[in-house]
């Protein structure tokens, strides 16, 4: 059965497929539309949209700019609902709010005339949802300018053939001067300026196809590679068939040995591929890809998505025709249960040694645990590679972590990579690198720690992160696949050669040194954005109350983050303690397997017992779809989920911590640190 959507049709077509070229050879701007500043200043944003404001950068300085614009303010998890971009544009920015309300009205950015919108440093950090570039787009916008972008948005812009620029060049334009469309494009490698010259990834893909562009040559004398050089150089689509020698900036087209969507973005898939393929479209290979309904299993029961459950429903309904009419391997709910969170099963399931795995969710980076190379896309890129079979890929450049020494008791891999946060990737060290995890420290994690540093790499707006293999790789892989030998999963192990250059550096990190952490939430209003970066030591917070205990989530519903709530609750009950009076919590399975362990354990009944609420496997109020959410602004939440943007669990304070440091806090009724004599 098809369904067509023809508002879908239409409104995407126009815009990718109508006469007026995008973009032009000479780039001027127009006398009749204006220029949008995301000023840290919100009252000044709402002067440019309802009072008619037009400012000029030369009055600004980039300091007076919005830093680290995240996803989620762009488009929310509810305005994704809808899957047409026009419909998604209509409420772009909903998320930026000031004293809870929001900034953007309805329509705002459309109804504003605006062409050109500028930002500070990082925007589009957070999520790989392409709704944030589609919301701007399909305003009009068609140059975005910033200081720096995050590694996934920038490339959702490419894709869409959207211009991005920096404050100089604005100053120009503003000034009358008309600027070259190289000027734009020479930044980027020959063929991420191909796409962008083609107006996007599907025209690019079409003129390829056709034979009417040759791509560039890949060197073939050998040098020494990091981890992702490496596992790129080994995927590589040449027309010569021969191993290249990749180095950071080289764009190669290169296979990919798997991928995913889920409910949230299987529609605009879907809906793209008909668009451009027709509506008998086919894909070459569906066992290397899988569906996943995870994401907004529990969407409906949070009041303010109530309003929203038809457009839910059309999402699942959607997903469902693309999985018959693909014959893609399908993970979807039975019985309203799903078998969990689509990078935990990926990671149980079928990611292995040496895979090169795209999906449509930035946290597809948590399967670089097993030494595989893994990383987030948009609808658009992952309906080409779906489809066409090639992956575009810059090569990115590498940062290394060497781990030392043990952790403390009271700390996990969250503190490490929440340490990485505020040392590292708030200074951009990471920004757009492969993070890689190695060192004698590393064996002290288990795969599943190491699941936790790699899947909050995207937090660091770095494009990927991936660990050493070991034995333990090979051990936790054999649990889980018959089909393989203990030979395959070593032969298929991806080092790093010796010499290999590491742009970002390589950084020891002293386990023993780090202390339990949290990530505060900011204050937006005052210019400090919600963000993991925010680093700070439990121990120099003082006394701070909390209402909710959330624990789950893809970062921290693994095995073994239920062996650490399982032992803070134990301890906990053998003192004679419950949650604390006036404390809300919440343990969210990661998948099917986690929840059949933690029952076999005796885990579950012993959570149960405390008054812990137990959540089927799915996402939830890690992106504001689930219990566990806030309600209003006063309350506040301390999480073992990976991100902290405001309004994305709901209106309230929310800290980031460890699983140890969730549940201690959970009985405390306070942000406290692990101690094994804490309850002594």
């Amino acid at each position: 059965m098809v369904i067509y959507y023809p508002t879908l049709a239409r409104t995407f077509g126009a815009l990718c497929m109508s006469e007026e070229k995008w973009p032009v050879s000479e780039i001027s701007l127009n006398p009749d539309k204006r220029v949008l500043f995301l000023t840290k200043d919100l009252g000044l944003i709402q002067k440019q949209l309802y009072e008619g404001l037009n400012l000029k950068m030369e009055d600004l300085t980039i300091d007076d700019l919005l830093d680290d614009i995240n996803t989620d303010v762009m488009t929310p998890a509810w305005v994704c609902f809808d899957y047409d971009p026009a419909k998604i544009a209509e409420n772009a920015y909903a998320g930026l709010l000031h004293d809870g309300r929001r900034v953007f009205e309805s329509h705002a950015l459309i109804n504003g005339g605006f062409e050109v919108i500028v930002s500070g440093h990082r925007k589009g950090t957070g999520s790989s949802r392409e709704t944030a570039p589609q919301c701007e787009k399909w305003s009009g916008i068609k140059i975005v300018i910033a200081a720096s972008f995050a590694p996934i948005h920038e490339r959702n812009n490419i894709n869409l053939g959207q211009l991005m620029g920096n404050h100089d060049m604005l100053e120009r334009l503003q000034n009358g001067e008309s600027i070259s469309l190289n000027e734009f494009t020479d930044k980027y490698d020959p063929v991420t300026k191909l796409i962008l010259e083609n107006g996007g990834i599907f025209p690019f893909a079409k003129e390829l196809k056709a034979n009417k562009i040759k791509l560039p040559e890949v060197n073939k004398i050998p040098h020494p590679m990091t981890i992702v050089e490496k596992i790129i150089s080994n995927k590589l689509i040449t027309e010569d068939k021969n191993k290249g020698y990749l180095k950071p900036g080289d764009a190669v087209l290169a296979s990919v040995d798997g991928g995913y969507s889920h409910e949230f973005t299987t529609a605009q898939v879907h809906e793209f591929l008909k668009i451009e393929y027709g509506e008998d479209y086919s894909i070459p290979n569906p066992p290397k890809f899988a569906v996943f309904e995870d994401h907004l299993l529990y969407a409906t029961g949070v009041p303010r998505f109530g309003k929203f459950t038809e457009k839910i429903q059309t999402l699942r309904d959607l997903q469902n025709i693309f999985q018959k009419h693909t014959g893609v391997r399908d993970y979807s709910a039975v019985n309203g249960v799903s078998p969990g969170i689509c990078h935990q099963v990926a990671r149980e399931e079928f990611i292995d040694v040496g895979d090169f795995i795209q999906a449509t969710d930035s946290h597809t980076c948590m399967g670089g645990a097993s030494n595989a190379l893994t990383y987030g896309v948009g609808s658009t890129e992952y309906a080409n590679l779906i489809h066409n079979q090639f992956a575009f890929v810059k090569v990115p450049e590498s940062i290394r972590f060497n781990l030392i020494g043990n952790l403390d008791p009271g700390c996990t891999a969250k503190d490490v990579i929440l340490h990485i946060l505020w040392k590292y990737a708030a200074n951009s060290e990471t920004l757009d690198r492969s993070m890689e995890f190695g060192g004698p420290g590393l064996s002290s994690l288990s795969m599943d720690e190491r699941a936790t540093l790699c899947n909050m790499a995207t937090e660091c707006s770095a494009k990927t992160g991936i660990c050493d293999p070991d034995e333990l790789t090979v051990k936790w892989l054999m649990d889980r696949r018959s089909s393989l030998t203990e030979k395959e999963i070593y032969d298929a192990f991806v080092f790093a050669d010796e010499g290999a250059t590491y742009d970002g550096g390589v950084h020891d990190i002293d386990l023993n040194k780090i202390q339990p952490m949290v990530a505060h939430p900011g204050d937006p209003d005052k210019g400090i954005p919600s963000d993991p970066t925010n680093g700070a030591y439990i121990k120099d917070l003082g006394v701070i109350n909390i209402d909710i205990a959330y624990a789950g989530s893809c970062t921290a519903g693994k095995d073994d983050d239920f062996a650490y709530y399982a032992k803070v609750t134990k301890a906990a009950l053998d003192a004679g303690l419950k949650i604390a009076d006036g404390v809300e919590c919440y343990i969210q399975f990661g998948s099917k397997t986690v929840k059949d362990l933690s029952e076999k354990n005796g885990w579950s009944e012993m959570f149960e017992k405390a008054g812990v609420k137990l959540i089927d496997p799915g996402c939830g109020a890690c992106i504001g779809a689930g219990p566990g959410v806030s309600d209003n602004n006063e309350q506040v939440s301390i999480s073992a989920i990976n991100r902290n943007f405001q309004g994305r669990s709901g209106p309230g304070k929310l800290y980031l911590a460890s699983p140890l440091t969730v549940m201690s806090s959970a009985f405390t009724g306070y942000i406290t640190a692990w101690d094994p004599e804490l309850f002594s």
